[in-house]
Order: C-alpha cells, then sequence, then structure tokens
C-alpha cells in the first residue's frame, strides 16, 4: 500500500481525535461558566456551543490556515520530502491530542493552541534541530501563559467590583441595570460583530479590515445593546441575578463563536498540511476546504457532549462558586481579552484567559474563596504541556520514521 495512503488515514483519523479533545476541553471552558453558575444545564450548553462553535469555524474560520502551528517550524528547508513532513505533523496532531486527553481525564483546562505548538516543536527538533526553529515565535507564546491569565483576571476583577457595586449593591437594582447594562452588553457585542466583520465570513466574502469593520461593529452592538433595555427593565430588584443568566448566555455564545473561528485550525491545521504535503503543495499557508473545517466543527461538539463535563465541573465549580452575575463578569473578561489580543496581534490562550477571568472573580468576592489546591493543579499542568507535547511527539515521530 502507498505509504501516503495510510499516512493520509492516520492524519484524517488523527485531526477528527484532537477536534474531539478541543471540544471535551477547550470548549469546555466557554461552557463551564455558565453551566456552574446554573445559567444553562448541560445539555442545553452542547446545544449552544454546537450552534455557535458551527458557525465561528464555517463563517470566520477562514479559508486559509497556517500549516504549521503559529509558524513555529520552517519546513521550507525539507520541502523535498513531503513524506517526512505528512508523518511528522501526523505525529504532531495525535501526540497533542494524546496530552489534551490526559488532561482532560484529571479536568485539568490546558491550552490546545500551546498542545499543538508544544507538539510540532518536538517533530520539528527531532527533524531538522534548532535550526528550523522559530524562536522569537516560542517566546510569544510563552508570553502569553503570562499576559492571557493577567490580563482576563483584572477585567474579570474589575467587572464583578464593578456590578457588586453598582448594580447588586443599589437600592434599585432594576433601574440601574437599565442604565447600565447596555454598557455592559456593548463591548460584549462589538466582539461578536468583529468576529464577523473583521476578516470573517470568508466564505461569503465579507473580509473587511480592521478601519472598515470597527465602524460597522460599533453600529451593530449600538443596535443591539439599545434592543436589549426594555427586556433588562423586567428585571426583579429581589432576585436580580436572574437577569444576568441570559447576559452570560450571550458572551459565552461570543467566546464559542470566537473559539470556533480560531481554534477550529489546531485540528485541521496539520490535517491540512498533510494532505498539501501528499499532493506537493506544501507551503506556509495551504487552501481549507469547507468539509475540512466542518469535520474538525463536527468533532469539537462530540466531544464537547460526550467529555466536556469534566473540565467543564473545575471552571465552573471548583476553581470558585459562581452565580450568574460572576459568570457574565468571568466570561465578559475573557470575551474583551481575546478581542483585544486578536486585534493587536498577540497570541494569547482562550484557556488560559478564561482560567484568569475565573479567579479574578473569586479573588474580587475574597482571596480565600479560591481553591488553590485545583489552581495549583491547573498552573502545574499549563507548564507540562509545551514539554510534554514535544517529547511525546519526537517519540511517535522516531516511530513512525523507522516504520515507514
Amino acid at each position: 500500500m502507498d505509504p501516503f495512503t495510510v499516512v493520509l488515514a492516520l492524519a484524517t483519523l488523527g485531526g477528527f481525535y484532537m477536534a474531539w479533545n478541543i471540544g471535551a476541553n477547550d470548549v469546555a471552558n466557554a461552557m463551564g461558566t455558565s453551566v456552574g453558575s446554573g445559567a444553562l444545564t448541560l445539555r442545553r450548553a452542547v446545544m449552544v456551543a454546537a450552534v455557535f462553535e458551527l458557525a465561528g469555524a464555517l463563517l470566520a474560520g477562514g479559508s486559509v490556515t497556517q500549516t504549521i502551528s503559529k509558524g513555529i517550524v520552517d519546513v521550507s528547508v525539507f520541502s523535498a520530502e513531503p513524506l517526512t513532513i505528512a508523518i511528522g505533523m501526523t505525529c504532531s496532531v495525535v501526540a497533542a491530542a494524546m496530552w489534551i486527553h490526559i488532561a482532560t481525564l484529571f479536568g485539568w483546562p490546558v491550552s490546545t493552541t500551546h498542545s499543538i505548538v508544544g507538539a510540532v516543536l518536538g517533530f520539528g527538533l527531532s527533524l531538522g534541530g534548532l535550526s528550523i526553529v522559530s524562536f522569537p515565535v516560542l517566546g510569544k507564546i510563552a508570553a502569553s501563559w503570562v499576559v492571557s491569565p493577567v490580563l482576563g483576571g483584572v477585567i474579570g476583577y474589575v467587572s464583578y467590583r464593578f456590578i457588586r457595586a453598582r448594580i447588586l449593591g443599589a437600592k434599585d437594582p432594576r433601574a440601574v441595570l437599565t442604565k447600565i447594562g447596555p454598557l455592559l452588553l456593548f463591548p460584549v457585542f462589538t466582539a461578536l460583530a468583529l468576529a464577523i466583520v473583521f476578516k470573517g465570513l470568508k466564505p461569503l466574502r465579507l473580509d473587511l479590515g480592521f478601519q472598515q469593520a470597527l465602524p460597522i461593529a460599533l453600529g451593530i452592538a449600538a443596535v443591539l445593546s439599545v434592543t436589549a433595555v426594555p427586556f433588562l427593565r423586567r428585571a426583579n430588584n429581589d432576585d436580580v441575578e436572574r437577569v444576568f443568566i441570559p447576559l452570560q448566555i450571550v458572551t459565552a455564545c461570543c467566546v464559542a463563536f470566537a473559539h470556533g473561528s480560531n481554534d477550529v485550525a489546531n485540528a485541521v491545521g496539520p490535517m491540512a498540511a498533510v494532505y498539501a504535503a501528499a499532493n506537493d503543495t506544501l507551503t506556509s499557508e495551504v487552501s481549507v476546504p469547507i468539509n475540512v473545517l466542518l469535520v474538525g466543527a463536527i468533532g469539537i461538539v462530540i466531544g464537547l457532549a460526550t467529555f466536556g463535563h469534566r473540565v467543564m465541573a473545575t471552571i465552573g465549580k471548583e476553581i470558585t462558586e459562581l452565580s450568574p452575575s460572576r459568570g457574565f463578569s468571568a466570561e465578559f473578561g475573557a470575551a474583551v481579552t481575546i478581542l483585544l489580543a486578536s486585534k493587536l496581534g498577540m497570541p494569547v490562550s482562550t484557556t488560559h484567559t478564561l482560567v484568569g477571568a475565573v479567579v479574578g472573580v473569586g479573588i474580587a468576592r475574597s482571596p480565600g474563596a479560591i481553591n488553590t489546591r485545583v489552581l495549583r493543579g491547573i498552573v502545574a499542568s499549563w507548564l507540562i504541556t509545551v514539554p510534554f507535547s514535544a517529547a511525546l511527539a519526537a517519540f511517535l515521530f522516531v516511530v513512525a520514521r523507522l516504520l515507514f
């Protein structure tokens, strides 16, 4: 049998396995706060995530993706060895998926981006040594380990302190919420609108620059925020927390859409590289057919539905106790951080950002409200992700080259 046929089959299975694990771990982060606060049941969270992950992947996922995650390895040096590249990328995606699977078993929310970056790094080192590794890119990714959770935590902290002081502690929470609610929703709607119109919806040929997209996004956000005022007026002063349930669901949808548009490439990017290598068309970027994006998106949704409850429990219940207003503050902090970072070209982790936002909200309540034992385990898993994925990918690559 042709070696490329075997590698292509393994790459397809590996890509789906990776997508399944992304759903079980990464997407569970986006929905975990909503489930933990009671805003959504597990079943409804899966349904919401399915819609917005699919929409993000198919509408804003883009028709082109980097073959090597984040450009960390230069494969052009080995362009004359397409089978070797195909084997290496297959081993990388399998290694990353295996690590995410292990982390999910323990309920650790880890970065799927860092997992695949570590795996590709291990493959690159075993293939060509240090000379083909881009250390500036690696440095930016390492910096995101600090930037993501800190920025998310600060915005989550400030958001909840503001909500608790100005709304929950007010004499007439409903009246205050009617005035302030649109201001809270405005950046969330702006983030969602920008995700769509700024270099998004490429299948529909809507690919605007930032200066063109920003006024449109601001206009859409303004209309949607004002439209929400009649709903906010229905809030009951005795149970104003309930009004944050739909607000939290909105932010969860925003995070899920952004995740679908950005992270589906972690599953299908290496798979696309294998297909390109098989056709001798491998470059730094390759076209991703809509059916390949669909495979990744479906795998993500299945992973969330079948195995996402472990990480959801960690994010939603074990780090700190969440209510609808706290869950909204955490997702608000994560959404704004992701928006700022992505539009400034900063590589950040959705997982690290959301965990940082949840911690920030917990500290806003009380420093003692944080489960430090769970938090230590999460941080340890973050530190292990890149070296473990790299070592496993390198091992799989060496074995695979012997077999082929």
